[in-house]
């Protein structure tokens, strides 16, 4: 099946001179390890993810192409290098995010937050999108604790095709569960959540995943279109329309979240400060 959107390639002065610095200290992103097609527009705009706590998730969802299995210690100095990386590339705007560690004992939650602790002292706006940290309270509120200004957990697909998506200890209420803990505990905390088009899902399953998210308090949407990593990977089932993805939008505003992001090749981060920037004008 041939992909029907086409993606510019990366340009800029602040894309080439970002790429160039990162290239010379050994300092990567997300946006780079996973091809991002909104890299360019990302960095232009100062806006980059990063994805701590190894490169080996302890989870094997059907989706995601990140190595499972052969889990590896932490690294000590991850809050320093993800410091360095975003200081050097001059961010306004940081999305910090992890495999799943459920090796550890408390899920790697202590060094996410310990890694938040650290980029808040550069004073820019930092949005985490987290695991879902088997639903353990005391991991999510040390999340809440460190201070995000955009929590962001991801439902990833329609409650049908939950357990034939993703890892079987990731379901579907335990995801809809963390984001309505994290808003019961920090009224004020700005929640977030993606869903994946493409898999299967009839618009009657995304409107049901929608309106389950904004019971759960959820303010901020993006609604993207799955493509396929590798063969090793769930194959696509459809290739949504514009049209498609423009309907989702507008249901999403009139059922009142603050801001949608939807469209072919959105990504959770795409266009995350601007997602915040009218949360927080709401807000004040």
């Amino acid at each position: 099946m041939r992909v029907p959107y086409k993606v510019k390639l990366p340009t800029g002065e602040r894309y080439t001179f970002i790429k160039n610095t990162l290239a010379t200290r050994d300092l990567y992103t997300v946006c780079e390890e996973a091809h991002c097609p909104n890299i360019s527009e990302c960095w232009e705009s100062g806006t980059a993810t990063f994805m701590i706590l190894g490169s080996n998730c302890s989870r094997g969802c059907r989706f995601c192409a990140v190595t499972h299995g052969g889990m590896l210690p932490l690294d000590p100095m991850e809050p320093e290098k993800v410091y360095e990386s975003v200081k050097l590339m001059g961010l306004d705007y940081v999305v910090i995010t992890s495999v799943d560690r459920d090796d550890l004992p408390d899920k790697g939650s202590s060094a996410f937050a310990a890694v938040v602790n650290k980029v808040r002292d550069l004073g820019i706006k930092i949005e985490v999108l987290i695991p879902d940290f088997s639903g353990n309270h005391e991991d999510i509120d040390r999340i809440i604790k460190s201070g995000p200004d955009v929590i962001a957990h991801n439902i990833e697909t329609v409650r049908r095709l939950t357990p034939s998506v993703r890892d079987p200890r990731a379901g579907y209420d335990q995801s809809l569960g963390v984001l309505r803990y994290i808003k019961e505990h920090d009224k004020n905390a700005i929640t977030k959540s993606s869903i994946m088009i493409g898999l299967g899902e009839t618009d009657e399953e995304v409107i049901e995943a929608m309106r389950d998210l904004k019971e759960a308090g959820v303010e901020i949407l993006t609604v993207g279109q799955y493509l396929r990593p590798t063969k090793k990977q769930l194959e696509v089932k459809e290739y949504s329309s514009m049209e498609r993805f423009k309907f989702f939008e507008e249901k999403g505003y009139e059922m009142g979240f603050s801001f949608v992001a939807s469209g072919p090749l959105v990504r959770t981060s795409y266009r995350a400060a601007e997602g915040y920037i009218k949360m927080r004008d709401k807000h004040d």
